[in-house]
Order: structure tokens, then sequence, then C-alpha cells
């Protein structure tokens, strides 16, 4: 019998032990995440510290996912998972001993969390760009959706799990099953055989891959559209998870289990969601279907600040958690199919630096806006700003527009191969190197022209280019230059890999402009130091 179209990418089996390994880990950390709110209640119990320990785990990703995602990209995945997994499961293990020792403080406490999270920093954004090795280009929405249903699986059993471990054993009990999780991921990818790509260019250094990262990230309309539109969507929707123990703790009056429950209702929401949101797909577009989930994700939010009753305060995380999922998921798959392979860690790394950046600020915010004027109008305004963000950013792209088959066949001028006395000066990666295309196009194509380099200029940054301009000859208007300067040679060896068809596209249109019976001229030049 055929599996369910929402399971078809477990018939992958590295993609199904992976899965069920992180899900095993995902758990634990639920479990550690739902002990260190708790305990914060109860070694300094002020709304500042509570939000503190969330600004903790969240923090570490905004200050480390890029230079991650570009480690990423240049190192072998599997190895740097393994790094990250053992980095957690000490850490882990350290705070499980501590706390058990009695010798953790609430400072001792947000340092840990913190540790963690360095790890998990560095584990987000290797782990989605890794996706795609797994399964065909045919299952990755799935596998992606599928990925956000594991994580919300975890989310509803692991907060459940941690409060009964915590009413049962404490917060080092707790704090020891994380770590006890994440020998099961850290099996699973000791057995993976990981098959590396071949890349035949010279490997990038980590400063200059991060800037190429951030490079493309700018140069693309549909990864800023993304990145805009999450940053604001997670950042109004943050506030839940900074003041959610002081709701369950102070105003509805229950202790540490009904605190998991609360969690655990808020991942069954998402696991339920994980099973409508093709029917919505399918209805709706990516962009669309964003709007309708942060604005879902706003009335949540503000239900839960009037719920006086544990019951209503579990139904509007129960929507909370559904909501959330929907708009999580949908961007997260925009920014991993947004991005090229060779960058996708490093895009997929600024995209949670800024997510995960506004979650932290979100959290503070949170915090201190419940000391000022209460929990009930901050959590109001919180999900006011839900809605009333979402409709405002919802004509930024979250997806490219169908390709369109070129016009011509016309190939890309190609530059001359370099002098045989050069090639020992062109081995390093000292000295940037300018290229240039000289155009001959018909005056009356002129605005015509202008408009195709437009999108020529942004094939050319994501491409690895650090400045790009173009010119028109003042006594020929006819004649025109298009000059791009990239870091190194070696970087010049990799425009031509990072190119997609929808780019060699574009610059197909640019050469249909030229003057009939002329072709356009490539040349390249090293830079000299004199």
């Amino acid at each position: 019998m055929p599996a369910p179209a929402a399971f078809v990418p477990f018939r992958h089996p590295v993609f199904r032990t992976l899965w069920f390994a992180t899900l095993v880990s995902n758990i634990g950390g639920w479990v550690q995440s739902t002990g260190a709110g708790w305990l914060m209640t109860s070694l300094s119990p002020s709304p500042v510290m509570v939000s503190l320990v969330q600004v903790a785990a969240l923090l570490p990703v905004f200050l480390l996912a890029l230079p991650a995602g570009a480690l990423a990209d240049i190192m072998d995945r599997r190895r740097f998972l393994l790094l990250t997994q053992f980095w957690i499961f000490g850490t882990a293990l350290l705070l499980c001993v501590l706390t058990g020792a009695g010798l953790l403080g609430p400072w001792g406490l947000l340092a840990l969390t913190f540790c963690i999270g360095v790890g998990a920093a560095a584990n987000f954004p290797a782990f989605a760009a890794t996706t795609p090795e797994l399964v065909p280009r045919t299952d990755l929405v799935q596998a992606i959706v599928l990925n956000a249903m594991g994580f919300n699986l975890a989310r509803a059993i692991g907060p459940a799990l941690g409060g009964v471990v915590l009413g049962w054993a404490g917060a080092e009990v707790a704090f020891g099953l994380n770590a006890a999780c994440f020998l099961v991921l850290i099996t699973a990818l000791f057995f993976w055989k990981r098959v590396p790509e071949q890349d035949t260019t010279p490997k990038e250094r980590l400063l200059p891959a991060i800037g190429s990262g951030v490079r493309y990230v700018l140069a693309s309309p549909v990864m800023r559209g993304v990145i805009i539109r999450s940053t604001l969507a997670f950042f109004a929707g943050s506030a839940v998870w900074a003041l959610l123990p002081l709701i369950v703790r102070f105003r509805l009056g229950l202790g540490p289990s009904a605190f998991g429950l609360m969690l655990g209702a808020m991942g069954v929401g998402a696991v339920a969601a994980s099973f409508w949101l093709p029917a919505l797909r399918n209805r709706l577009s990516r962009s669309a279907t964003v709007v309708a989930c942060s604005s879902g994700v706003g009335a949540s939010i503000i239900l839960l600040a009037l719920a006086r009753h544990w019951v209503l305060a579990g139904i509007a995380m129960l929507l909370y958690g559904a909501f959330w999922l929907g708009m999580t998921s949908t961007l997260s798959a925009s920014s991993q199919l947004g991005a090229r392979p060779w960058v996708r860690a490093r895009a997929i790394g600024l995209f949670q630096v800024c997510t995960f950046g506004a979650m932290a600020a979100g959290t503070v915010l949170g915090g201190v806006g419940a000391e000022m004027i209460g929990i009930p109008a901050t959590l109001i305004a919180f999900g006011v700003t839900s809605i009333v963000l979402a409709f405002a950013v919802r004509r930024l792209p979250l997806e490219a527009p169908p390709s369109l088959p070129s016009a011509t066949n016309l190939a890309e001028p190609q530059p001359d191969a370099p002098a045989a006395e050069l090639l020992p000066a062109l081995r390093g990666d000292e000295g940037r190197v300018l290229e240039s295309v000289r155009y001959a196009v018909p005056t009356a194509s002129r605005d015509a022209f202008l408009r195709s380099m437009a999108e020529v200029r942004g094939v050319r940054l994501r491409a690895g280019a650090i400045v790009w301009r173009l010119y028109e000859d003042v006594a020929h208007p006819e004649r025109y230059v298009e000059l791009w300067a990239v870091r190194s040679w070696s970087d010049h060896l990799r425009e031509q890999s990072r190119l997609s068809e929808a780019d060699h596209a574009i610059l197909a249109a640019a050469v249909a402009f030229q003057i009939e019976g002329t072709k356009p001229e490539a040349e390249r030049f090293v830079q000299l130091s004199v």
C-alpha cells in the first residue's frame, strides 16, 4: 500500500532515520526549556528574569547563525553537525550536574542556557541546508513540512513530559534527560554515510563566505521579502514565549504540570495544522497563507490575554500552535527554496539571525511591558501588532515568479583564456578581478535594455560581485560597458557554478539587444599592486 502523500519523504531511509533522531533530540530540548523556564520562577520570579531565559536561548542564534551557516557551506556538513551535537550534549550534562548539586543560581542558569543556544545556533542552518541532500526536489517541500511537524510534535510531547518530570523528580532530571536524548541524534549522524558534493572550485574562507552570503540575500528579492516578513511576524508573535510561565503560575494559579500541558496544547495544535496545511496551500498562495496564519497568531494571543480560566487559555494555546506552525513552516520553506544550494546554509543562517533576533527583542519587550502595563495589556498589544504587520507587508514576495523561457538562444559572451605567463599570479585569493562586457544596442531599445540590465545586476551580485556598474558612452549612445568586480580569481571561478537556469536566461535576454551582426565583448582584468 503506498504511503499517504504527507509521509512520502519517509521512503528515503537517511531522511527517515535523521527525522526520528531529531524528534527525540527536540523532545529533550523542550524538556530542558520547560525545566529552565520553570526553575527561573523559583530562582528569580521577576518577569524580566523569566523572559531572559528565552533571550539566552535565542540570542546565540542572532549572534552566530550567519557564521555557522558559512561554516556549514564550506565544511563537511555531517562532521559539522556532529561537533554541534557533542557541544550541546556536554553543556546539557554540566547543567544537570550543577543543578543536582545545588550550585546553580539564576545567572548560571542563563549562562548555560546561552551555551546550549550556541550549539543550537550552529546546528539550525546546517541541518536545514542538509534536507535537500536527503530527498529529491519533488519531495523537498513536504520534507520541510515533516521537519516542522516533527519539531511541533516534540513541542507537544516535550513540555508535557517536562512538566511531569519537573513535578516528579526535579529540574536536574529534566536536564539529564535532555543530554540523553542528544546521544540518539549523535548516533544517527555517526552512521550517516554522507557523499560530499563534488566541487572543483577552491574552498571559500570564512569571512569572505559570510560576505558573499550577505550580498546574495541583499540581491535576491525573494530572500529579502522572506526575511523582512519573517522578522516582523516572529517579533509580533514572540510575547507568548516569555510570559506563559507567569500566566500559568500567577494568573491561572497552576503548577509546573499545567505549564507543560499548556505548551503541549500548543504543540498539539501545531501537529494538527500539519495535516490541514496542504489543503490550505492548494487554495492560497504562500503570501496569503502567511497573512492568514499571522492574523490567526494575533487573534490567539488576544484570546490568551482575556483568559481567566485554564480551559480558555488551553484553547488559545491550541490555536496559537496551529497558526504559528502555518506561519513559520511557510516562511521557512520559502527561505530554503529561495536560495541556491551553494549559499543555502548562509541564507538560512541570515534568515535565522533576523527571526531569532526579532524573537529575542520581542520576549524582552514582552517582559518589560508586563512589568509596566501588565500581562493582559502587553499580550493584546502584541496580538494587534501581529495582525496589522501581516497586512502591511503582504506585497513583499515569498517566491520567485514563474520562469519564462528565454527569447533567444544567444550564448553569453565569454572572455579569452588567461595568458600562460599570468596563471601563477591567479592561483591565490589576493587581488580583485574586474570583469566587463561591452554592448552595442540600438538607441530605440535603450529603455528596454536598461530594464534588462537591472535584472543582470541582481544576477552578478548574487553570483559574488562586490560592486556592479553600467556606463553609457557619451559620444556613441549605442555603446554600453557593464563592469563588475569580484574579490579574487577564486571567486571569479565560482561565478558560473553559482548561476541558475533563470540567471542564464536573464543574461541571454540582455545579449538579445545587441545590434545585429555584432557580438558583445567580454574582458577580465586582475588588480595590480603598484
